[in-house]
């Protein structure tokens, strides 16, 4: 079937996307009527997100496309936007935004955030088993099947997505055997879904000061670092001249660069470890290692991070968390473009699991911050670095201030490591459920 978009060229969807995010800050910018009451309540960064969802369900652009030839031969396209924004704008954005960090300062954050980051991993772990005995209840086919075609094993790769990451995800996939041809639509249950679920993070993020109110949250840590990092931009802060934004793309852009060569080496070196253990289940642990993207980011932010011992963290002055925060909007933008809303229509019944598993996520989180009254900022970075990983934690974080994104990579980091073992503990209790 051909389900071509209207705009299939990079270059006009880019500049698209661009349009639309001109047209949400323009708006946001208006301090009086209409868009001055509707920013009030959604958060601009939510509107950069939706706004491509939009264009991509009426569609005017698509993240992927079929076409049929005249003579029938079948082609899959896909849009590079994404992988772009996601491989070297997002790195770049981190470094970016870290340049300035003080890292004693995220530390004194407290143990708060940690505690809600393992309060969001295990929302995922309970959230699975407790899903499928809710809708069996109502469908019980919908969580039924045997062997490969088992629902609870293709739902044991959405606990590696959500609570580690893509290669999580994959190793799920390989450990469980689940049937290869059915796997695109725990993929797309996954998109929605996640999607959904950071679409309200980011409504939350326009109310944080009336959630953290009812949490009764001590906010002071946050407070103070957004304060520290305020008082340094505004004690180098200059006006850049073309010298200072060459040197921010030169150092952006060049830790990119080494990001991806040295991941170029690590991932492949630690594969090949990983492949020598004998132990199936310990090697699958481990398969994070193997991926590219982790080692991306994470030499990313340990550049950055011994860049923000230098001189270099008085580029803050001239604007370089700005070109970070630049960068993180097109990722954003880019992000909702893969989300189709008719989409969520297509198969309700495991949409449905779905939805009640990351229900149960959240209001774990929501009764844990209540409980130890952790402000919004901890809920919503914990949530995203599980179920979002290195990719969306860091735009959640940034929208509080764009000194916070290094939390959301950190965050992100342990999600990685502790992804593959607790997403196994996930479908154990998923497959007790399943056949009880």
């Amino acid at each position: 079937m051909d389900n071509s978009p209207l705009f299939t060229d990079d270059t006009i969807v880019f500049g698209l996307l661009m349009l639309a995010l001109g047209f949400v800050f323009i708006t946001e910018s208006i301090k009086t009527g209409f868009w001055a009451k509707f920013y009030k309540i959604v958060p601009g960064l939510f509107m950069a997100y939706m706004v491509p969802a939009v264009l991509t369900t009426t569609g005017l652009i698509s993240p992927e496309w079929t076409t049929v030839s005249e003579t029938g031969v079948v082609t899959e396209h896909s849009s590079n936007l994404y992988y772009v924004s996601s491989r070297y704008l997002l790195p770049a954005a981190l470094v970016l935004m870290t340049l300035s960090i003080d890292l004693k300062a995220v530390f004194n954050l407290g143990w708060k955030a940690l505690v809600m980051f393992f309060t969001g991993t295990l929302g995922i772990v309970i959230g699975g088993p407790i899903a499928i005995l809710l809708i069996a209840t109502v469908s019980p086919d919908t969580v039924g099947g045997i062997g490969p075609d088992a629902v609870w094993r293709g739902l044991s790769t959405l606990a590696g997505s959500w609570i580690g990451g893509g290669a999580n995800q994959t190793a799920m996939l390989e450990i469980y055997g689940y049937n290869q041809a059915k796997y695109g639509g725990m993929v797309f249950v996954d998109i929605v879904v996640a999607n959904i679920w950071m679409a309200i993070i980011l409504i939350g993020i326009g109310k944080r000061n009336r959630i953290n109110k009812w949490l009764k949250a001590d906010t002071s840590s946050i407070e103070e670092l957004k304060e520290k990092m305020s008082n340094f931009s505004k004690k180098v802060k200059r006006n850049p001249s073309v010298t200072d934004i060459m040197i921010i793309c030169a150092i952006a852009f060049g830790t990119v660069s080494v990001a991806h060569l040295s991941a170029n080496f690590l991932a492949p070196f630690f594969e090949s470890i990983v492949a020598g253990i004998e132990s199936p289940t310990t090697r699958n642990i481990f398969t994070f290692l193997g991926s590219k993207f982790f080692w991306m980011i994470s030499v990313a932010t340990i550049i950055a991070i011994l860049l923000s011992n230098t001189k270099a963290k008085n580029y803050e002055g001239a604007g370089a968390s700005k070109f970070g925060s630049v960068f993180i909007y097109i990722l954003v933008a880019s992000i909702g473009m893969k989300m189709d809303l008719t989409m969520i229509f297509d198969n309700l019944g495991l949409i449905a699991i779905g939805v009640v598993w990351m229900t149960i996520h959240a209001i774990l989180l929501v009764l844990v911050a209540k409980l130890i009254k952790a402000p919004y900022f901890f809920l919503a970075v914990g949530s995203q670095a599980n179920v979002g990983g290195a990719a969306s934690a860091p735009i959640v974080a940034s929208a509080f201030h764009p000194s916070l994104a290094t939390v959301g990579v950190l965050l992100a980091v342990f999600g990685y490591a502790v992804g593959t073992i607790a997403a196994i503990g996930c479908t154990i209790l998923m497959e007790l459920a399943a056949v009880s």
